[in-house]
């Protein structure tokens, strides 16, 4: 055996050992095997650096790109809520209508295209749902994988197929000749997360203690949570007064959040708003309190309507504990002389001064430095806050920022790379010019651009690639093909095409699915024609078992998800192992009962 396929087998070898220990990150592992490749003299520095500049790796990073633009616009928000509308809120309805739509639009744009596009309405369904993100994605990215063997354009080696027989002088297929194994692949992973998703998912993300920080400052200070949404009726006895005579903060101990009337909502009110009938308010204290308060003034309770409900949810309103600086405007005033609800659109809800806890109304209580204060408020609001000198915001935070004026020349920037791809662009080229697209519109800056991109992901993918280049420049990926062939040719035919069903999953797990059918292609031609068996439908089905690719995140979709998951190495291998034998079972079956 050549030296040189040796030392690729050693380097493959320590590589797949340190991605399923999962000891050192992912990424560190890629790019030491990068580097082992190039010490070795394997490869030159050129094709060592190759996976930083593949079809890949720009696809990828064009991808999250396009992925951050749509959801800065807020269109995915809406999705979400179309979502829980028709599915509710049991896991089981979300996971089956997620990954059903994911997978049928994988069929007709590439699948990384499909999961970056539903990514962010995923995460928006976790935090609307309180279901821990990592229930939702997996089954998610599965599913895109798998709807990419829908058609003969959903996957790159699918794509590549047919010029691989024409180049052999074989008939090509049609667009849907892959259809059926498609959609029975499709709907088998869906029903195999169903049933036995409790059992291979991660129930919450590595590190989580399975509340937000949110949630944590709520026990820690005891704070009130319940956040009720009340409609003043013409019979209300609230209707021309204000929060001060209704004695909100005094007689019921409840907080005014916001006031909305038509399409207009007035974040923390100050304390003189005169009340008038048709608004609706937003209102945040004890469950008691709250009912005795819309009991009293005849309010109706409109929570359930939606109506500006969102602005309430935790990814754009919550708590937030500050402290006064020496030095601050505030020290020596009252919140009411600081006028704190007219200059942030906060609403103060705890102020703790002299090392005591005070509730209810301390408009006119002396603030002192160092005295601690628990608003509640938009971000965006908060975000000014922290921006002032006058306090110190204690509570990390991210501010959502949407900009609804732009999703049309969001949608427009998607849709635009779709298309340029389903035409026969490269990949890579047409969603690079659709992230161009989103800066040159001003969806997003170029620094919010670069931000939306995961390194970790980047350095993965242009780390593994390069041995999967080793792998062919030495000839260890056609050894290996060929050692493996020669124990089956003899053998039932359907040794033959479990074996090319086995190959195609191995090779995908350490080199492009791309690559890996350029490499397996001729080989099963060839052993085809010596078994005698037609070779259309066992290459065909070569490229399929390329996106057999779930047990290791090297597949560019699980790559791209991994982050937002929240997943280890250990999660892939628990829930991939079972869809990695379902997919192979299934293809086999087709293909050698039905196809070949």
């Amino acid at each position: 055996m050549d030296s040189d396929i040796i030392i690729v087998l050693v380097i493959l070898g320590v590589t797949a050992i340190m991605l399923v220990i999962d000891v050192v990150r992912i990424d560190i592992v890629a790019i030491g095997c990068m580097l082992a490749l190039g010490w070795t003299g394997i490869l030159n520095p050129q094709e060592m650096f190759s996976g930083f500049s593949s079809n890949a790796v720009i696809a990828m990073l064009s991808v999250m790109i396009l992925g951050r633009g749509i959801a800065r616009t807020g269109i995915m928000d809406e999705f979400s809520k179309v979502i829980i509308s028709k599915a509710g809120t049991r896991k089981r309805n979300l996971v089956g209508l997620l990954s059903l739509s994911t997978g049928l639009l994988s069929g007709l744009i590439q699948n990384i295209g499909s999961a970056a596009l539903f990514l962010p309405g995923i995460l928006q369904v976790s935090r609307r749902t309180k279901i821990p993100a990592s229930s939702l994605i997996m089954p998610v990215g599965f599913a895109a994988i798998l709807g990419g063997t829908l058609t003969m354009v959903g996957s790159g080696p699918l794509i590549l197929v047919n010029d691989l027989l024409r180049s052999e002088g074989h008939e090509a297929y049609n667009l849907f000749s892959v259809t059926p194994v498609g959609i029975v692949l499709l709907l088998s992973g869906i029903g195999y997360f169903l049933l036995f998703g409790n059992k291979v998912l991660p129930q919450k993300k590595t590190g989580e203690t399975g509340k937000t920080a949110q949630e944590k400052l709520v026990e820690k200070l005891n704070l009130p949570h319940s956040i009720k949404l009340l409609s003043i009726t013409g019979e209300s006895s609230l209707v021309g007064k204000t929060p001060e005579q209704a004695g909100l903060w005094d007689i019921y101990h409840v907080n005014l959040l916001g006031i909305g009337q038509g399409n207009d909502v007035v974040y923390a009110p100050w304390r003189e708003t005169r009340l008038e009938e048709g608004q609706t308010l937003a209102v945040l204290g004890a469950a008691e309190n709250i009912e005795q308060f819309s009991k009293d003034f005849q309010l109706e309770d409109v929570s359930e309507s939606r109506y500006f409900s969102d602005d309430f949810n935790p990814n754009v309103s919550g708590f937030a504990e500050v402290i006064i600086p020496p030095g601050s405007e505030l020290a020596g005033k009252c919140i009411r002389e600081y006028s704190l609800r007219k200059r942030y659109a906060v609403e103060p809800i705890i102020l703790f001064s002299k090392g005591e806890r005070v509730d209810g109304d301390f408009s006119d209580v002396e603030i002192r430095p160092g005295d601690t204060l628990i608003v509640y408020g938009r971000w965006d609001k908060i975000k000014g806050l922290k921006e002032s000198t006058d306090f110190v915001v204690l509570t990390g935070f991210d501010v959502d920022k949407k900009d609804k004026s732009k999703a049309w020349p969001a949608i427009g920037c998607f849709v635009f790379a779709i298309t340029l791809a389903m035409v026969g662009f490269p990949i890579s080229m047409a969603f690079l010019t659709g992230a161009l697209c989103m800066v040159l519109t001003r969806v997003l800056s170029i620094s919010e651009a670069y931000e939306a991109i995961e390194w970790k992901v980047v350095f993965l993918l242009a780390g593994l690639i390069p041995l999967g280049v080793a792998m062919q420049k030495t000839g260890t990926a056609m050894l290996l093909a060929e050692s493996i062939m020669s124990v089956v040719i003899d053998l039932h035919p359907v040794f033959i095409v479990l074996m090319v069903g086995l190959l195609s999953t191995v090779f995908s797990l350490f080199m492009s699915n791309v690559g890996a059918i350029v490499v397996l292609a001729p080989l099963v031609i060839g052993m085809a024609g010596i078994a005698g068996i037609d070779p259309r439908p066992l290459v065909l089905m070569a490229a399929v078992c390329t996106a057999n690719s779930f047990i290791l995140p090297t597949h560019q979709v699980n790559a791209f998800l991994m982050s937002s998951g929240g997943y280890r190495n250990a999660d892939y291998i628990k829930a991939g192992s079972g869809m990695t034998i379902l997919f192979l079972t299934i293809t086999v079956v087709i293909f050698y009962f039905f196809i070949i």
